[in-house]
């Protein structure tokens, strides 16, 4: 006679989870996609769906209703989600505290806008190399704020003051902008002046809003949602455009119109979370930036130093 084992789990018994599959909740949970959170884990969405399978088999618990536009959360899977939530955040503090006890030795990742990232930053550290010769840097240019509370950089230059609750900011700069142009383009009588500009998406901006008093009832001939198009397209003798003094001023295919002084200065901000301020090498490249953006030459149109 052979003897059946239960393996039914004992009521007060407390299953063994694996972090990895409570991580992939979280951002399920978050998100509501199994795209968006493959997307955020760098994985593939099956794997999502299997580790969320394996957490909902260890539990017992139906933590989802696969529904046709996404996965909801149940009632049972929104109250865990709350604790996933509180784990999360204890995970990233462990993050960001072993990056205080670090040395000078490791990565450090930068987030900036684009431009900033690609023709300040970059240009300027190379040539300092020396000085942070066992780092390893990495310079994310995107115009969304990098969420550093959670570890999306260690860095962040901004250009607008952050809002968000308990991370440390300096003011490290200011950025002027002039009205720049091909050589020889304004030769053409002023009426047929045309001009580029911002899209839609960032029409609000004030330097857009200055350029837009100058253009009057003048076209448009070209708008783009990125800086460096705007930069070439003024290159290329498409029309006149509103760019950073230190992008344009030194360019040799541009001339600055200096009839039209532009009132906008725009503040660059140096944040990060007080959790990796305690980091050498994070602590390093802070001055780094600092040192650099203070002392670049035509950041303001005045050419002065910020």
């Amino acid at each position: 006679m052979s003897v059946q084992k239960n393996t039914a789990r004992s009521p007060l018994e407390i299953p063994r989870l694996q972090w990895d599959d409570i991580r992939y909740f979280f951002e399920l949970a978050r998100v509501g996609s199994l795209s968006g959170a493959a997307r955020k884990l760098s994985v593939e969405h099956s794997t999502v769906a299997r580790r969320v399978e394996a957490l909902e088999q260890s539990l017992e618990v139906r933590l989802f209703d696969r529904l046709p536009k996404g996965w909801s959360l149940t009632p049972e899977g929104e109250a865990l989600a709350r604790q996933a939530t509180r784990l999360d955040d204890e995970a990233q503090a462990f993050s960001r505290a072993a990056v205080g006890v670090s040395s000078l030795r490791g990565t450090v990742r930068i987030s900036a806008p684009p431009v900033l990232a690609s023709h300040l930053l970059v240009p300027r550290l190379a040539a300092i190399r020396s000085q942070w010769i066992n780092i390893d840097l990495e310079v994310i240019g995107e115009s969304r704020e990098a969420n550093l509370a959670r570890g999306e950089a260690d860095l962040a230059i901004r250009m607008l003051r952050p809002t968000a609750a308990g991370l440390v900011a300096r003011c490290i700069g200011e950025m002027g902008y002039g009205l720049y142009a091909a050589n020889g383009y304004t030769d053409r009588p002023q009426p047929e002046w045309e001009f580029l500009g911002y899209d839609e998406d960032l029409s609000q901006v004030p330097q857009q809003r200055w350029l837009n008093q100058i253009a009057g009832s003048r076209r448009f001939a070209f708008r783009s949602n990125n800086l460096a198009a705007l930069l070439n397209a003024a290159r290329a003798g498409l029309g006149i455009a509103a760019l950073p003094c230190f992008l344009a001023a030194d360019d040799p295919t541009l001339s600055l119109l200096p009839d039209h002084t532009c009132p906008t200065v725009r503040q660059l901000w140096l944040v990060m979370h007080p959790d990796v301020k305690r980091s050498p090498r994070v602590r390093l490249i802070a001055d780094l930036l600092v040192n650099l953006v203070s002392t670049t030459p035509r950041l303001s149109l005045n050419g002065k130093h910020a």
